[in-house]
């Protein structure tokens, strides 16, 4: 089953993680849209700089330090993900909370682990 995934923390700069989860995404078929601090295009993918208020998102999956997740926990909660992966370096007990609360199911992954495995 294809999800729409919100890519969160995204880079047009090939040689980070977020770029190439975006990628393999894509390839997977995945519906992919973004944000990122600077606008760019990855794989027909527009990385937009503002918080879009995107519709039916299943997954977010976070490329954000958990000090820099802070400002983005009520638009993360104001999309009502079915799940929110945090990727390597972006584990946030706090945040975990506030998703329990909010019924949103979490993981502590790896997105590009979870492609090359078919767990996605």
């Amino acid at each position: 089953m294809k999800k729409k995934t919100l890519v969160l923390g995204a880079s047009i700069n090939p040689s980070r993680y977020s770029h190439m989860a975006m990628n393999r995404l894509k390839l997977s078929g995945h519906e992919v849209v973004a944000i990122g601090l600077k606008q760019g295009l990855v794989q027909g993918v527009n990385i937009n700089t503002d918080l879009m208020p995107f519709k039916d998102i299943d997954t977010v999956t976070l490329y954000l330090n958990p000090k820099n997740q802070v400002p983005y926990y009520d638009y993360i909660l104001s999309l009502k993900p079915k799940r929110v992966i945090f990727n390597p370096g972006t584990e946030n007990p706090e945040f975990y909370n506030i998703l329990k609360m909010n019924n949103i199911d979490f993981e502590v992954a790896c997105t590009l682990v979870l492609l090359s495995t078919n767990q996605y």
